[in-house]
């Protein structure tokens, strides 16, 4: 049974859904209006499906509804329409972030956090609860015992208002678990583990990890899976100090890596950076048939989120996914294998020197797949990548050879707010060589280096006639560059 509150969703996305050629390439964006979070990032039927926080009607943050799309590779995808919509009492201030899996009996479910606001004592309390809905990849109908967690089922000292962002897989013995992001006494942040043997009943089974103030504030978006001989729990963030170069001020992303025994908690080990970048958040990930883990995230930044490009009739997107794999106890990330399916015109150089800024012919444009192999000659201390640049259009990548570290720059690329605009991280050379590989898409640039050691992104904002591509160092520096164009989307 389609509500009308989604049936008018549906309806005001056919009507209002604008033009396609304003919009990136082959990244995800909203049908009509806002996003923010990937949900629901999960195999079914045989495809990959993707939901997202949306609100459709204005281009800014909202009552949550779930968009939707698919896909069959990762790079096309295919406009569904709204799935979830804030319509019962129990998320009727909005249906926030969750997951999804296929049922044994080949329906799909959905579990998000349903966002009841009350008025008390003269103050506005908020309940955020589990909540399940069940479908045939389009159409879902909310189970009748929403919710199916809720501040009752909280251990002691947890935040019912600070209780969300529910994470559900299957274990090979048919049972389910659920991780939940919390607050707990001491006001940070904390993720939770239930059970349960029909994804409906579920019990609490132990805290999995906490910050205890050492990792921010509140801890939001988990995902917990395994990859490789290591356990690795994925978070989001907030209000964190920095720490050098590994995490920056603000919002910031991570992998907990570690172990975990049967029915014990997780043990940490490490914790690891996911995305350098300026606009990086929420991070979800699926296990592919194929045995590839694959993670997709929200390419913006609340301290950002208020910049908007005039007359989009959209906000937001994905990034690239990303394949990751576990090496020498470091998360590696590369964009999916399937990417190569949609290079065109290969444009090749060896062993070009670098020195006073350069051009090469062939090599330019916003949607492309570039990787430069860089063997600085001794005494060479700084490497510049110029992107995006045309008129007074530019942003950069800067690699400081000697310290090594990588800045991101788009200062000048196109957005006059006083707003981030230059990132550094850490990113040394390998054995004498920097690796830099390049994927951009109209509005976006997502950088990997060293072979995915480390991910960098960051939104662009200089309009498409800016492609121009440049190349300086201080001293020379010996350069291969392999570039394509990509199509067919």
């Amino acid at each position: 049974m389609i509500s009308e509150r989604l049936q008018h969703a549906r309806e005001f996305e056919s009507e209002s859904g604008g033009s396609e050629a304003d919009r990136p390439a082959f990244h995800v964006t909203p049908t009509v209006g806002w996003m923010n979070d990937p949900n629901g990032f999960s195999v079914f039927g045989g495809e990959y499906h993707l939901f997202y926080q949306y609100h459709p009607y204005s281009n800014a943050w909202g009552p949550m509804h779930w968009g939707h799309v698919k896909t069959r590779d990762f790079i096309k995808w295919k406009r569904l329409p709204a799935a979830l919509a804030p319509d019962q009492l129990y998320d009727k201030d909005g249906c926030y972030s969750g997951s999804a899996l296929e049922l044994p009996d080949g329906r799909q479910l959905l579990i998000y956090t349903g966002v009841c606001k009350s008025a008390a004592d003269g103050a506005v309390q908020e309940a955020q609860t589990q909540c399940i809905a069940i479908g045939d990849g389009q159409n879902y109908e909310k189970h009748p015992m929403n919710p199916v967690l809720d501040g009752h089922d909280l251990p002691t000292g947890g935040h019912p208002e600070d209780f969300r962002d529910p994470k559900i897989w299957r274990e090979p013995n048919g049972s389910y678990h659920l991780a939940v992001a919390n607050r707990t006494g001491d006001g940070s942040g904390a993720v939770l583990l239930f059970g349960s043997r029909d994804a409906l009943h579920w019990e609490f089974l132990h805290t999995l990890d906490a910050s205890h103030g050492k990792f921010g504030g509140m801890w939001e978006c988990p995902d917990f899976f395994r990859l490789g001989e290591k356990y690795v729990l994925m978070l989001s963030l907030q209000d964190m100090f920095p720490q050098g170069l590994e995490f920056h001020a603000g919002n910031n992303t991570a992998w907990l890596i570690g172990s975990m025994e049967p029915d014990t908690a997780f043990s940490r080990q490490a914790v690891q950076p996911v995305d350098y970048g300026i606009d990086f958040y929420a991070p979800q990930t699926l296990l592919a048939p194929d045995g590839r883990r694959i993670m997709i995230g929200w390419m913006q930044n609340w301290e950002t989120s208020g910049c908007k490009v005039e007359g989009h009739s959209w906000f937001g997107q994905m990034t690239l996914p990303r394949e990751l794999r576990m090496e020498n106890g470091r998360i590696f990330q590369r964009p999916v294998k399937e990417l190569e399916a949609y290079r065109r015109g290969r444009m090749a150089y060896r062993d070009v020197t670098v020195q006073e800024e350069i051009s090469l012919a062939g090599i330019s444009g916003r949607v492309l797949d570039m990787t430069l192999t860089l063997r600085p000659t001794a005494g060479a201390s700084w490497f510049r990548l110029s992107i995006a640049k045309g008129g007074n259009y530019s942003a950069a990548i800067y690699s400081s050879l000697a310290q090594g570290t990588i800045t991101l720059d788009r200062s000048s690329s196109g957005l006059n707010r006083d707003i981030l605009h230059i990132r550094t991280f850490p990113a040394a050379m390998q054995e004498g060589i920097l690796q830099l590989r390049l994927v951009m898409d109209r509005f976006s640039a997502e950088l990997f280096v060293n072979g995915g050691a480390q991910a960098a992104t960051m939104v662009l904002y200089a309009p498409a006639e800016a492609d121009g591509i440049c190349f300086a160092a201080d001293r020379p520096v010996m350069m291969d560059v392999e570039k394509y164009e990509l199509g067919g989307f």
